[in-house]
């Protein structure tokens, strides 16, 4: 237990972690919680509103095997409840771990936040991917439009009356001129001759 609970402190000290009811139903609503931990000695009511808190953000919630004096312990408090964990590598992790000491009843979290944790990793490198093409000017390949049939003759549409077209881009005529212009408001430097 001590290696979870480590786990957890070293989450804190990264700033991934909200320690108490307030700010973890805060975290849960911006949907940044990963991992709601409750001690087990935590009061029922405690227990009813992180199980709430954990269907709101679609994240888990574990009653982890530590009071809460050992969970506040940890994260430089005297007593803590209920803390979420923000961070998908520190969650994992510590679900893992809590898996590894009772698999019968933390299997089945562990099985879901390593899927959650692929996934995250899978839309990491697909940010890092279009950054990168952005950086280096390239474009998304859209699928082409099929080819009309030798029967088929594409119909033209008219131009619209103010533009004319050069090649593939249309570029606006100049429509205002020979118009007056805007009169300005009240303290402007535009004065009436």
């Amino acid at each position: 237990m001590e290696h979870i609970l480590s786990m957890i402190g070293l989450a804190k000290k990264a700033d991934r972690v909200e320690i108490g009811e307030e700010p973890v139903g805060s975290a849960v609503r911006a949907k940044k919680a990963r991992v709601i931990l409750i001690a087990q000695d935590a009061a029922a009511s405690s227990v009813r509103r992180a199980k709430a808190f954990a269907n709101v953000g679609n994240c888990l919630y574990l009653i982890i095997p530590a009071d809460k004096d050992d969970l506040g312990r940890c994260l430089g408090r005297t007593s803590c409840a209920m803390a979420a964990v923000t961070d998908i590598g520190f969650a994992d992790a510590i679900v893992k771990k809590l898996a590894a000491i009772d698999p019968e009843k933390y299997g089945d979290a562990a099985e879901k936040m390593d899927v959650k944790a692929r996934r995250a990793a899978e839309r990491k490198r697909e940010q890092a991917q279009h950054e990168k093409n952005v950086r280096q000017g390239k474009k998304r390949v859209h699928a082409e439009a099929p080819a009309p049939q030798t029967g088929e003759k594409k119909e033209k549409r008219p131009a619209h009356p103010y533009t004319k077209r050069r090649g593939m881009k249309t570029v606006d005529r100049d429509r205002f001129a020979g118009s007056r212009p805007v009169k300005k408001g009240k303290g402007s430097d535009h004065k009436k001759k």
